[in-house]
């Protein structure tokens, strides 16, 4: 049966006219909701399945055109695609979740948790039990050293965490509560006066934000490595990318940009998967309403960084055009990406054909890519050619300079000390891991140097004349 003519936003009845006694009082798209929280209702039929009323309210794309029940199942379609398409979790794969209690961390959480159930099941039903079922695990990063977060605030936080991951379905997944000072070492009282002394020597707003972004992924990486996941999934909707190309934009990050904004950042020891690149906040936060997810907003105090002030210009965009945040993040698709943005082979047996050949289907290829051999020992980010330093220009005995040099132009202007002092504190406070990554770099461009000039070195046995 047709929709409404008037009512019905779908073009498949355009050139039909109904008769004027197919009313909505006889319609099926007049039943009543029966969700617990019922969004603002329309008159209008769902374009899916034509029998329900289109919810809105949620100031997306598609507001008022699917029902509940259809937007739902189309919301989890665009995360499954985007999984299945670049591999993103196999049967084999150990899944660790960054939950921060936020509303696109908590539907990460709750598609991820959907589709292990989904595979406990056809493993349950299967004769031969052929293919494992992922393993699923829960962090949340506890920032409340360096942010001013009351302590009754988090201790309430963490018992939400705790009531949320306890009430999903088995199989069981294990929550692993780090503080962010562990990324000096595993006694979270050693590292918590340094990181303090780290994060309070940068003076700019928005390189504070930023070298607390850049801790947070160590700790994540941290605890992914100590407890055996082999991938990490942020909640990084289309909305937060779309106000990351910005800011990365105005602060000089442009050269690395696309390496942000792709499903897959496997330049990292544990590849970082973003299943929800495709997911508008407005969508996510309509989830979470009509399932009831809980989810919690910590107090951090008032932002007036470049990132808090782009932010802000978005979701003003956002407002008077649904499609804004969509049309920047499709144009900063358009870039070319590196060649870490892609899961590596898959070699296991263990792993079904179909997904190695879906693998090999969706992954880039070298002339798609670009290769990236230098990486800024602050952020990770790649350097571009003209960021990467002549080191015999370096005086090499002074291990600031040589940690200034192995940065890039972003991280020196909004995060490195201006004056020598201050940098001298700021390298002797900076986590361990951070320092080897830079001698790394160090050792790894010196290597090229040499083999650059070998053709004009002594060997040991000839003499100079």
């Amino acid at each position: 049966m047709a929709c409404n003519g008037t009512g019905c936003q779908s073009t498949c009845y355009k050139d039909e006219e109904e008769p004027s006694s197919s009313s909505s009082s006889s319609s099926p798209c007049s039943k009543p909701s029966t969700d617990s929280v019922k969004p603002e209702s329309t008159n209008v039929c769902c374009l899916k399945c034509k029998l329900n009323d289109a919810v809105s309210g949620y100031g997306g794309v598609d507001d008022g055109r699917f029902c509940a029940d259809c937007f739902k199942s189309n919301l989890f379609g665009k995360f499954r695609l985007a999984v299945t398409s670049n591999a993103m979790i196999t049967p084999t794969d150990e899944v660790l979740v960054a939950f921060s209690g936020g509303p696109s961390s908590r539907v990460a959480l709750q598609f991820v948790h959907d589709m292990q159930e989904r595979a406990q099941k056809n493993f349950d039903a299967s004769r031969d039990r052929s293919l494992p079922v992922f393993g699923v695990g829960v962090v949340f990063i506890d920032e409340s050293a360096v942010l001013p977060i009351p302590s009754t605030e988090m201790e309430e936080a963490v018992e939400v965490i705790n009531s949320v991951v306890s009430s999903l379905a088995p199989p069981m997944k294990e929550l692993h509560l780090v503080p962010i000072e562990t990324v000096y070492s595993s006694n979270s009282s050693d590292g918590k006066e340094g990181i303090i002394k780290l994060v309070n020597s940068v003076s700019d707003p928005t390189g504070r934000e930023d070298m607390l972004l850049n801790l947070r992924m160590l700790a994540l990486q941290k605890v992914a490595s100590e407890f055996g996941y082999n991938r990490l999934v942020l909640g990084s909707c289309t909305s937060r990318i779309a106000s990351h190309v910005l800011s990365a934009t105005v602060k000089g990050q442009g050269y690395s940009l696309p390496a942000d904004i792709q499903y897959v950042d496997a330049r990292w020891e544990i590849p970082v998967v973003l299943p929800l690149r495709d997911c508008f906040a407005q969508e996510i936060n309509m989830l979470c309403r009509l399932d009831g997810l809980k989810t919690l907003q910590l107090s951090t105090g008032p932002s007036s960084s470049i990132n808090g002030l782009v932010s802000s210009f978005v979701a003003l965009l956002q407002e008077e055009n649904p499609s804004r945040e969509s049309t920047i993040v499709r144009t900063a698709g358009k870039l070319i990406p590196f060649h870490f943005n892609r899961i590596p082979e898959i070699v296991d047996g263990n792993v079904p054909l179909a997904t190695r050949r879906r693998q090999k289907r969706y992954n880039l290829k070298p002339n798609e890519s670009v290769s990236s051999e230098s990486f800024c020992a602050l952020c990770n980010s790649p350097l571009d050619k003209s960021e990467i330093v002549d080191w015999s220009n370096v005086d090499n005995s002074r291990s600031t300079d040589i940690f200034y040099s192995a940065c890039c132009s972003s991280c020196q202007f909004q995060i490195l000390p201006r004056d020598s002092m201050t940098m001298e504190q700021f390298y002797m406070d900076l986590p361990q891991s951070v320092i080897i990554r830079a001698k790394q770099a160090n050792n790894g461009n010196l290597s090229l140097l040499r083999e650059q000039i070998q053709d004009c070195l002594l060997s040991d046995g000839e003499d100079e004349t």
